[in-house]
């Protein structure tokens, strides 16, 4: 399963994708994710996304996902600077 994760920021926050690479990337420690990656949007247009978190995983994984210390951090760190959010899975 892919588990997208679409962020539109508010307009004043600058992001570091780096560090949310890094975060996100702790969960390849969960049994059954298999890939983490980051992409930030490359065109400028207020109709656009900022971010895409994508994180391929078995479907069995995603309440390991939801329970991990990486997910609650990036909810207790970042949810504050989210303008939107949008969560697709999909095969």
């Amino acid at each position: 399963m892919r588990h997208h994760i679409l962020v539109k920021w508010k307009e004043e926050y600058k992001a570091d994708h780096a560090e949310i690479r890094r975060l996100f990337e702790e969960t390849l420690d969960i049994p059954g994710v298999s890939s983490v990656s980051v992409h930030p949007n490359v065109v400028d247009r207020a109709n656009r996304y900022d971010l895409l978190i994508l994180i391929c995983m078995e479907k069995e994984a995603l309440d390991k996902y939801d329970g991990c210390g990486a997910h609650h951090r990036w909810k207790d760190n970042y949810s504050q600077f989210i303008e939107k959010k949008a969560i697709f899975d999909c095969e």
